[in-house]
């Protein structure tokens, strides 16, 4: 099949999060998350926990490279108590809206069926702290909400997560250079490559596999029983970030003309969005299919964008 480009709505926080900061001079958000690397590799973390994204990948591993790619620069704080990061949030939030996160997802109220600490990270632009309240654009899909302090805080402390340490924000955005998108695409090659290579190590834990070995892993984890919880992490998040990041991924390799490259991207798209139905409604044994369909492309694509 024809690659066809996506646009909708999907688990994009950090790439909406820079965009809403970048403003009118914002890339689209496909470019913006192909600068992070995020597209490029996949991941069993301890051997059980599967995101299609690199092995040893964060989020906050790819924001300085992808900033400089796109030509900007911000200032980053972190860290202090409670007290202490809320009057610098305050302060601030006098020049602008600010950049928070990782934040604890469980702990923001606001998102129906949170009640408390999930382990799952997500980022946020806060416009102001009103009273007992803070305003914020949700990019999960609510602008203009509000969140008791107290969530807010327990949600930046970030406590849960496995990344990120508390309290972190972004300020000071400036674009220091105009970048084409197809220069940002193109400077953001070599990091793909890297990522693609598995040379990270960054806070992995014992028995983490990456790319082909972690598709076929995974493979066989579902055909021994998948049970809720990695069944509800795969449909509600996994697959629908993993397939969203390959199609941007194959549509900026095709804008700058890496056809054949963007070919395999759009394989990999189509073999883990086709994961969505199979997890959904318990074919595991079609979904274990594609998995294994999936494996040897990491390999591919690598190849590929060294130009073998």
């Amino acid at each position: 099949m024809q690659h066809f480009p996506y646009v909708g709505s999907g688990p994009y926080c950090y790439a909406n999060s820079f965009a809403m900061m970048f403003g009118e001079d914002a890339p689209p958000v496909a470019i913006i998350e192909f600068a992070t690397g995020s597209p490029f590799g996949m991941q069993l973390v301890g051997g059980t926990l599967p995101f299609f994204d690199p092995c040893g990948w964060t989020p906050e591993a790819g924001f300085e490279e992808a900033l400089a790619a796109l030509g900007w620069t911000s200032s980053v704080t972190k860290g202090q108590n409670a007290e202490e990061a809320l009057a610098r949030l305050r302060q601030a939030l006098v020049s602008g809206p600010v950049w928070v996160g990782p934040v604890e997802m469980g702990h923001l109220r606001h998102q129906p069926g949170m009640k408390g600490p999930i382990g799952a990270d997500h980022y946020i632009v806060v416009l102001a702290v009103e009273g007992d309240r803070v305003r914020m654009h949700d990019p999960q899909g609510y602008p203009f909400t509000s969140l008791p302090l107290a969530d807010f805080l327990a949600a930046w402390r970030a406590q849960t997560l496995d990344y990120g340490e508390p309290f972190t924000m972004r300020t000071d955005f400036r674009r220091v250079r105009k970048v084409s998108d197809e220069d940002v695409i193109r400077a953001s090659l070599p990091n793909a490559i890297r990522w693609l290579s598995m040379g990270e190590s960054r806070h992995l834990p014992s028995g983490t596999l990456g790319n082909g070995k972690a598709a076929e892993t995974l493979a066989d984890m579902i055909e021994a029983g998948c049970d809720e919880d990695l069944r509800g992490h795969l449909i509600h998040f996994a697959v629908r970030v993993g397939a969203r990041r390959l199609a941007d991924a194959a549509t900026c390799l095709a804008r700058i003309g890496e056809a054949h490259a963007a070919q395999i991207a759009s394989g990999q798209a189509q073999l883990v969005g086709a994961l969505q139905y199979p997890f959904t409604t318990g074919g595991d044994a079609e979904a274990a299919v594609l998995l294994r369909a999936l494996a040897p492309t990491y390999d591919r694509l690598l190849s590929a964008l060294q130009g073998e």
